[in-house]
């Protein structure tokens, strides 16, 4: 599969300071507490959308403790969190296509502020489905090989094995895709090999690979715009067709 470049849609944890540390964990638990709610149970086993955050929790390195605690609360009784989905759709500069995934528990603040940003930085905020058809949801786990120690043709041999449906080398990394329905599985089992993940999440996958843009002022604004989002609380996931120059 190609067009994935790198791992730049993901969010990297791997060396991130305390406080980045912080928000990550603080998003994921938003999710995962929506994941119970929608879900029904607290029990993975028999809620494939929690068992993908843990998954995705999992390669954040978020402690065992922190997930069994915040399963807990979402079960709770006396919990009064009110996160729900928000999904928003628009462009970037020179017609980048975004999509942002956010948990809010205040849809006119997030609205606000994510228009705010497609606003600021030479975009805009469109109307629903305008670029997601666009893109496939796929199931992305990134194996580290940051020391070049693992032959590739082992380790796609191991991803097939625990069920992956495509694999791609790159710098530093191996990307293994899956169904969305398989990613926790296939990242349990490829940890079980003694693989260290960077990232195991569902993903917006653009279909038609991705699009550089030449303009100097088009990419600074993108960059803050993503910069922004990143930034922001309620925002859990930004994708995009851009390739950075990284």
């Amino acid at each position: 599969m190609s067009g994935h470049s790198k791992w730049h849609n993901i969010q990297k944890t791997k060396g991130a300071a305390d406080a980045k540390r912080a928000q990550a964990f603080t998003k994921i638990a938003r999710e995962m507490i929506v994941a119970v709610k929608e879900g029904g149970s607290g029990d993975p086993n028999n809620n494939s959308r929690l068992a993908t955050v843990i998954a995705k929790a999992k390669a954040a390195n978020m402690p065992n403790d922190n997930i069994k605690r915040t399963i807990e609360k979402a079960l709770g009784s006396g919990n009064t969190d009110n996160y729900e989905r928000v999904t928003y759709e628009g462009y970037g500069p020179s017609g980048v296509a975004v999509i942002v995934e956010a948990m809010t528990d205040n849809r006119n603040r997030t609205a606000s502020e994510v228009r705010h940003y497609f606003d600021k930085y030479n975009g805009n905020l469109g109307a629903a489905n305008c670029v997601s058809w666009s893109f496939d949801r796929k199931g992305v786990i990134v194996i580290d090989n940051e020391d070049e120690d693992l032959e590739e043709d082992t380790v796609m041999m191991d991803a097939l094995d625990c069920g992956a449906a495509d694999f791609e080398p790159d710098e530093g990394s191996f990307t293994v895709y899956t169904s969305t329905e398989d990613v926790a599985a296939v990242a349990e089992a490829l940890t079980a090999k003694g693989y260290k993940l960077l990232s195991a999440q569902e993903e917006m996958i653009p279909q038609q690979g991705y699009i550089k843009l030449t303009d100097e002022g088009d990419i600074k604004n993108m960059q803050k715009m993503l910069d922004c989002f990143e930034e922001n609380e309620d925002v859990q996931n930004v994708w995009h067709n851009w390739e950075d120059a990284e």
